[in-house]
């Protein structure tokens, strides 16, 4: 097949490329940076150069592709140290645009990256984009067939958590104890959206994305144990602090605002309601193989 991926070779794009050539498909990745096109061609895969808010672009990339995997990265909107940027209008912009997209080039099979708590416009947080992300998408015409993709918290994003453990020895955050979560690896998203790639599209459907399901208690004990802290404390203050403390070192409001938000879905267990329901398998990578990753960023950064 002929597929185009958003993303660039980000955590999920460059092992997904890689696993897409390796089965013969005919693979062009999009990529906002010119200096990305040796990296993009040493995998096999063409590099087309544009940007995902430039719709023409994006029309004129997806013509001829047999299939199409869609994201909306928050790196690409901005920083999120921004207080201008308003990041649920940019998310809906984009959405828009793929729709456009996808409309005027006539692709009929998309997968999409979306996100935990997009099955409600209720209790995610910040999470909301990718309910109205996936709002828009379904505007798109009936013989266009949808999988929605729905990743839990991806074990990449704990590397956020080394600044304070570096300075302060511990992980702070507003939920934590014994109760049990799901996390999941970029390189099992890949390794399921490659394997849907040669499955049927019908219609629309959901697919949720977990490697391990582990407690923060754990958490902090596989980390600390990888980085040679084996007293590494998970340690949760009110969501009130945490709310100023983010503030205060210039995260967006917004921003701010929906990270305490969805912690506080997490520490409820309420962001997962969905995801049980779904009755989801876990992948391959579990927690200890994350840690050793985790471990070598942490080691070269000390």
């Amino acid at each position: 097949m002929k597929i185009v991926l958003t993303g660039s070779l980000g955590n999920i794009g460059k092992p997904l490329a890689k696993l897409l050539v390796k089965a013969e498909h005919q693979v062009t990745v999009i990529s906002s940076k010119v200096e990305r096109v040796t990296e993009i061609e040493s995998l096999g895969a063409v590099a087309a150069i544009g940007t995902i808010q430039n719709v023409e672009f994006l029309t004129e990339t997806f013509k001829d592709a047999d299939a199409i995997y869609l994201m909306e990265a928050w790196e690409g909107i901005g920083s999120l140290f921004d207080k201008d940027i308003d990041f649920l209008a940019e998310f809906k912009k984009i959405a828009q645009n793929y729709v456009t997209a996808v409309r005027q080039s006539g692709v009929k099979k998309i997968i999409h990256l979306s996100s935990i708590g997009a099955h409600s416009d209720q209790g995610s947080g910040s999470l909301l984009v990718h309910y109205h992300v996936e709002q828009i998408l379904q505007m798109l015409p009936e013989d266009v067939s949808i999988k929605f993709m729905r990743p839990v918290g991806f074990f990449s994003n704990m590397y956020r958590w080394l600044p304070t453990i570096q300075s302060q020895g511990k992980i702070i955050q507003s939920y934590g104890g014994e109760r049990k979560e799901p996390w999941v690896s970029p390189y099992d998203i890949a390794m399921t959206v490659a394997d849907e790639m040669e499955k049927p599209f019908i219609g629309r459907t959901v697919h949720y994305i977990a490697s391990d399901e582990v407690s923060p208690d754990e958490i902090a004990s596989a980390l600390g144990k990888a980085i040679g802290k084996p007293d590494l404390e998970w340690k949760v203050i009110p969501g009130e602090k945490l709310l100023d403390q983010m503030l205060s070192a210039g995260i967006n409001e917004w921003i701010a605002k929906g990270m305490v938000a969805m912690q506080k879905a997490q520490g409820s267990g309420s962001l997962y309601e969905d995801f049980y329901a779904s009755q989801p398998r876990f992948g391959k990578v579990r927690l200890e193989e994350f840690a050793k990753e985790f471990a070598q960023t942490y080691n070269k950064e000390n």
